[in-house]
């Protein structure tokens, strides 16, 4: 993570006034000769022991504590917060445009920072915990030009699309938003994100440097976790993909379910890219090895008349698409098979329609805009191989018309 230029502290630290940063947290100051004296909240101050000398923008507590220091100081001493957090709570509400010398007349303008959220503290609801973090990554992408840059370059970067399937990017500040961790709600919360899988043994991350993609049931709970890192320049033995630790759990974008016709994906970034296109009525598994007992029972359950199956075109995709298809057939279920150009899965195939129409545009965003690849996508839905036997059923539904099926935006 980058460091924090000098610059920028000497600022915080010039123009944040610590007398009413003091007074902001709940602390009673009385002038005395050039400096003003407090209770130390730090420690059992029966006699004033807290100096505040606003001439050096500095405090310093003379009693059992013996605690000192800048404005950054005082904000990591009263929140519980790292260094760097307390620098951004300092930065996100400190709002002058030019250096002002805390000893002249102009007062610096400062509003007190916020409170550690509570929503990144210890909790008895795990999941409550696990949602929590979920929003925090998804803020947090949505600030990244790293992460949006890696959607664009995957035609994803789709606000709608971000924000209804809540994407996220883990870029390891997680641990500057949690109490310390000599504390002990620091300690509790992490080892409650390690019992969820968020945290590893080690204390890192697990979805460091990743693209995050939550399973959400109808109910609104994240019930799996996907991370695709953003970089494929990674170490040896480096997986690209993670999930949570255990078996997988939940069914991605439920509301399809109410369709009678689902486009069945390899992984979750394929599913996003037939969304992206208009294709709601789409879901996945978890990899050619991850078709779920559960996913199966939606199927089935919801009596789901047609499944096209659109699993990378390779040896692994169609031999798990040929295994998949005998129980959904055997349940009565008719399945196809999308058939992508060898070699290729559903975001490659989409983005080449759009690498075509996007010569001399400025991104692959700019060249969704002309739709080239929903086209495309229409295309092979149609042309979708029955894989059944005997009789080849009437095309019906996407196989028939796929345009009716789109949620198109102008």
């Amino acid at each position: 993570m980058a460091r924090i230029p000098n610059n920028e502290l000497d600022r915080l630290k010039c123009e944040v006034a610590l007398v009413r940063l003091v007074e902001s947290s709940g602390v009673e100051l009385k002038k005395h000769g050039k400096d003003y004296l407090g209770h130390c909240p730090f420690h059992d101050d029966k006699t004033p022991s807290l100096v505040i000398s606003p001439e050096k923008n500095l405090w310093h507590c003379l009693g059992a504590c013996n605690e000192g220091g800048s404005v950054i100081d005082w904000v990591m001493k009263k929140e519980g917060v790292s260094f760097r957090h307390a620098v951004d709570l300092l930065k996100n509400n400190q709002l002058p445009s030019l250096a002002v010398e805390v000893n002249t007349k102009t007062k610096p303008v400062f509003h007190a920072p916020q409170k550690l959220d509570a929503s990144l503290l210890a909790t008895a609801d795990e999941q409550a915990l696990l949602t929590r973090v979920i929003d925090f990554y998804h803020e947090t992408l949505k600030q990244s030009p790293d992460a949006l840059a890696y959607l664009d370059s995957r035609g994803l970067h789709d606000v709608e699309l971000i924000n209804a399937f809540k994407l996220g990017y883990a870029n390891r500040s997680l641990a500057y938003r949690l109490p310390l961790k000599p504390v002990k709600a620091g300690a509790e919360i992490r080892r409650q994100l390690q019992a969820i899988g968020l945290y590893r043994d080690s204390g890192h991350e697990h979805f460091n440097g990743s693209l995050v993609i939550p399973v959400m049931s109808s109910e609104g709970n994240v019930t799996e976790v996907y991370g695709r890192k953003l970089l494929n320049n990674l170490r040896k033995g480096t997986p690209k993909h993670l999930y949570l630790p255990g078996p997988h759990v939940g069914v991605f974008n439920p509301v399809c379910l109410s369709q009678p016709e689902i486009i069945l994906c390899e992984s979750l970034i394929d599913a996003l890219t037939f969304w992206r296109h208009g294709f709601r009525n789409v879901t996945t598994s978890y990899g050619t090895a991850g078709f779920t007992d559960e996913l199966f029972k939606a199927l089935t359950d919801n009596n789901i008349a047609r499944v096209l199956i659109a699993y990378d075109r390779d040896e692994a995709g169609n031999n798990a698409a040929e295994k998949m298809a005998k129980p959904l057939m055997a349940a009565g279920i008719e399945c196809y098979r999308i058939l992508f150009p060898k070699g290729m899965d559903a975001n490659e195939y989409a983005l080449q329609g759009c690498s075509s129409a996007a010569r001399g545009q400025e991104s692959v965003a700019a060249a969704l805009k002309m739709s080239p690849a929903r086209k495309s996508l229409e295309l092979v839905i149609r042309k979708a191989e029955w894989m059944g036997t005997g009789t080849k059923p009437q095309p019906s539904g996407l196989l028939l018309n796929p345009i009716p099926f789109l949620s198109i935006r102008k």
